[in-house]
């Protein structure tokens, strides 16, 4: 089923030449129009189905420092204050508060592991906390356990998946640029090797500059021009239920399950990093670069079935420019729910908090996080002059969409970066040099 999402209209008429079209209405492509039009930029923004209805409404929405991987610290930290100056700057409501994020544990290795992470985090001005047994304890009261210790992260915060990419698009028409949904853009047009224009199934929008922000759509997409871009995408399910007054956090971490407040009377419950694998043929192309990421992470990752097949979204065919396309077979990437995911998420949360075993089950979703090797995000130009890239944020983008829109605005413009581009490059994966998993 669909998680809930803010449904705003579409512009009227498809714009015959814009200054840059974006490709993919979720947060990254949501805030990457809005930060290009705040530069001055002419914008169409164009969604095959409605804007946020795939992952960037499907998450956890959190917006946090607290464990990023250091390349993407610096683009965490900045988000963060983009996120409020957005709502003063727009007047639209994402839901974002900096209400902490508090993480407790009962394992010595994962304690130890925040707190190396808090030393480095540190150095760099970021707040976060070891908190002792007695403190976690007692910041954990709700559950009525004990904890070896834990870790908060005060200046850390969360957005409501349901409200933040339909508000970076409102704001964008507030500014004079369009939003298109139910349009899907079947490709690019290139003149002397560069972006020329963009073919929608609604028509052609000329135009110098695209962002390609498809998310889990965003390699085959790109396939179609010839540019390389391993991307490999797992089915997560997270399960929300009614705590009507419950004394709950608004966002808890704990290896078992996690707990965020989802608007009023309601919190989202999953088991971090637990997905289902659907073999697809863009996996099997890929799949050598995601060995050391799977290896990693086993124990979480289960075989899938023909759900990915069926999706389309990961396919190696060629499409034509005149034809419907695969994603428009496929408007919202809606994949089924993993039950046995439901169940466990559920009782862990029971065992966590007994009164969550009885709190009525509102909605389950499952959605297509989509990863690159390294689990680093790629916000990059690209081989094809005019075409930027901003996907492959591995389960971590929701959090950063501010300051990877601000990002794609600079590197588009060419105005000094808000963060260092340079770990984000696409060119990191042809460079013929290991690469570095992310840890967290």
């Amino acid at each position: 089923m669909p998680a809930p999402l803010r449904l705003i209209e579409s512009s009227p008429d498809l714009p015959a030449e814009a200054d840059a079209v974006v490709i993919g209405a979720g947060v990254a492509g949501a805030f990457s129009a809005y930060y290009l039009a705040k530069a001055g930029l002419k914008v169409a923004l164009v969604e095959k189905g409605v804007v946020g209805g795939e992952q960037s409404s499907r998450n956890w929405g959190w917006c946090r420092q607290q464990n990023r991987d250091a390349r993407e610290l610096p683009i965490s930290t900045r988000s963060l204050d983009l996120w409020e100056q957005f709502s003063a700057d727009s007047g639209e409501d994402t839901g974002f508060r900096r209400c902490g994020l508090f993480y407790a544990s009962n394992n010595e290795e994962e304690l130890a592991g925040w707190a190396r992470w808090g030393e480095f985090a540190r150095t760099v001005g970021v707040s976060t906390s070891m908190l002792s047994s007695e403190e976690a304890t007692a910041r954990a009261a709700f559950t009525g356990q004990r904890f070896r210790g834990g870790v908060y992260s005060p200046t850390d915060g969360i957005a409501n998946p349901a409200l933040a990419a339909p508000a970076a698009a409102k704001a964008l028409t507030k500014l004079g640029g369009t939003v298109h949904q139910s349009c899907a853009a079947r490709g690019i047009e290139t003149h002397g090797g560069a972006v020329s224009a963009v073919v929608t199934e609604k028509g052609t929008i000329r135009t110098r500059l695209v962002i390609m922000a498809g998310g889990a759509w965003a390699s085959s997409f790109c396939h179609q021009l010839g540019v390389r871009f391993p991307q490999a995408a797992v089915r997560q399910t997270i399960m929300a239920v009614g705590t009507g007054d419950l004394a709950l956090p608004d966002a808890f971490f704990s290896k078992s399950v996690s707990i965020t407040r989802r608007g009023e009377g309601c919190h989202t419950l999953a088991i971090s990093g637990r997905a289902r694998v659907d073999p697809t043929s863009q996996f099997l192309r890929f799949h050598r670069e995601f060995v050391p990421m799977f290896f990693r992470r086993w124990r979480n990752l289960s075989p899938g079935g023909l759900e990915g097949m069926r999706s389309g979204h990961e396919g190696l065919s060629r499409w034509r420019l005149d034809r419907p396309t695969p994603m428009e077979s496929m408007r919202i990437l809606d994949p089924k729910v993993d039950q046995s995911a439901v169940r466990l998420t559920q009782q862990r949360a029971a065992a966590l908090v007994p009164a969550l075993g009885t709190a009525p089950i509102v909605g389950a979703w499952a959605g297509y996080v989509d990863s690159t090797p390294d689990g680093v995000p790629v916000i990059s130009e690209t081989p094809s002059p005019g075409l930027i890239l901003a996907a492959g944020f591995s389960g971590h983008g929701f959090g950063i969409g501010p300051g990877v829109g601000r990002l794609v605005a600079d590197i588009a413009t060419g105005a000094p970066p808000i963060v260092d581009p340079l770990p984000y490059r696409l060119s990191r994966f042809s460079s013929g040099r290991d690469l570095q998993v992310a840890e967290f």
